[in-house]
């Protein structure tokens, strides 16, 4: 009897045993399809009250939804644009200023950065001024840079470039500021001159810290260009966002502000993505 007993425990335990392995190798899968119905969930949870809030007019008191555009009138927007000749005119416009705005101000900002954090002169010459006009918002320059320059558009490509190159100046002068002390000595014990240091030790132990500083320079940048763009511009998606509002198409309103995340998101990742390739001595970001 103990006997039958022990042979059916035994015969019993590798069903047992194999029992949570199927199991274990069915979590990743059942993880994975969790998150995307959570996802897909949340989306339409969010979209339904959207809906229900903008149909029913609801009025809290402190907010009210009478005239916020509901998601079926934010789509027919949507689909008139796709259907205007004048999209690729907005978006074209927007792209050109952001991009040339950008290179400036990565151009600017690197280079003043690796001046600044590395040598005490710079520090004490040019950071002041610098900080005096950091906290200053890019759209308090407009009047300022509408005078400044002949035309709008050199304008507005300048209050891009003000959007940009504040966070990468302070994130080069962290990454040039948190270089090992060690690596530039050990560089320096080999005879290795100033502008081979530069090149081989401070910028890519910096350059971390420096594609941070570019891919949150690439969302203000499409801040400011919006903000610059309702005021001075004729084309971009800032001004059709703004001219929305006016015309009182106001589905046009919730087009333009997802067009500016979606561009914004997209240049941002577009960064990052460049910068990984770029840095092979490091991982996510993180120097090895």
């Amino acid at each position: 009897m103990s006997a039958t007993l022990a042979s059916s425990d035994a015969g019993a335990a590798p069903s047992a045993a194999h029992g949570p392995a199927r199991s274990d190798t069915s979590h990743p899968w059942a993880r994975r399809a969790l998150a995307r119905s959570l996802r897909l969930a949340s989306v339409t949870v969010f979209l339904l009250t959207w809906q229900a809030v903008t149909s029913l007019h609801l009025n809290l008191g402190i907010v009210t939804f009478a005239n916020v555009p509901s998601p079926v009138a934010t789509w027919e927007a949507l689909l008139d644009l796709l259907h205007s000749p004048k999209l690729a005119q907005h978006v074209g416009f927007s792209l050109w200023r952001v991009a040339v705005g950008f290179a400036i101000a990565t151009v600017v900002g690197i280079a003043l950065g690796l001046v600044v954090g590395r040598f005490a002169w710079a520090r004490r010459t040019l950071l002041p001024p610098l900080e005096l006009l950091r906290p200053i918002p890019a759209v308090s320059w407009i009047p300022l840079s509408v005078l400044m320059f002949p035309s709008t558009e050199a304008s507005m490509i300048f209050i891009t470039f003000l959007g940009a190159v504040f966070p990468v100046l302070l994130n080069t002068i962290h990454g040039v500021e948190g270089v090992d002390r060690r690596l530039v000595a050990s560089a320096r014990s080999l005879g290795t001159r100033r502008w081979q240091l530069f090149a081989q030790v401070i910028v890519p132990a910096a350059a971390p810290s420096i594609a941070t500083g570019l891919a949150i320079g690439m969302g203000t940048c499409w801040f400011c260009l919006v903000s610059a763009e309702m005021i001075s511009g004729q084309f971009g998606i800032g001004y059709y966002t703004w001219e929305s509002y006016t015309v009182q198409n106001y589905g046009g309103i919730i087009v333009g502000m997802l067009l500016i995340g979606l561009l914004g998101m997209g240049s941002s990742a577009l960064i990052r993505a460049t910068a990984r390739a770029m840095m092979p001595w490091t991982r996510d970001g993180v120097a090895q």
